[in-house]
């Protein structure tokens, strides 16, 4: 009998013990994950403010075709975008500053490198502040009806992606964009 209740201890404890391990280890998982994320986007942000000094002012104005925007309206919709996305990923309240109507606003243009930094600082503030264990929660806007992860994920996509959108501009008019940063 003794025998018995100390095998059943031993297992008990073993249980608690792999819980536990489980526990902490899960908790590592997403501390590093949200480091590696915050870390991403300093990097980005990073890379976004060559691109803004790469450019030269006098050619924020610049478009690659008359149906697209300028590079001035393609930074500030990357801004408005990171800002927009990130809202919903981490719940974080949306500053007025961002209106959707930022990348036509003529004193917003002269102020690109600005509203730029100011979205990827709120990005960044965003992601400290965010409970990683939120991450499976859904949100809904607009139409899309999505987990805090995806919507996280977006946001990272759509900057970049318009980034990328600007090496067009900034090659059209003979200027060697910045080299990449991967890491």
């Amino acid at each position: 009998m003794n025998i018995m209740r100390i095998t059943n201890c031993l297992k008990s404890a073993l249980v608690l013990l792999t819980l536990f391990i489980a526990m902490g280890s899960s908790a590592q998982l997403q501390d590093s994950l949200k480091a590696q994320f915050v870390k991403d986007w300093v990097r980005s942000k990073a890379f976004t403010d060559e691109y803004l000094a790469t450019m030269p002012k006098d050619k924020y104005g610049f478009r690659a075709q008359d149906s697209i925007r300028t590079f001035a309206q393609q930074m500030l919709h990357l801004a408005q975008g990171t800002v927009g996305l990130m809202s919903s990923a981490t719940g974080k309240k949306m500053p007025d500053l961002m209106n959707r109507g930022l990348e036509n606003s003529p004193t917003a243009k002269d102020s690109v490198a600005y509203f730029v930094d100011f979205s990827y600082d709120y990005a960044i503030e965003a992601l400290k502040e965010f409970d990683i264990n939120k991450a499976f929660e859904r949100v809904q806007r607009g139409r899309f009806d999505e987990t805090r992860l995806a919507f996280l994920l977006k946001a990272y996509e759509h900057q970049a992606h318009h980034r990328g959108q600007a090496t067009i501009y900034i090659r059209l008019l003979g200027i060697k964009p910045p080299n990449e940063k991967l890491f």
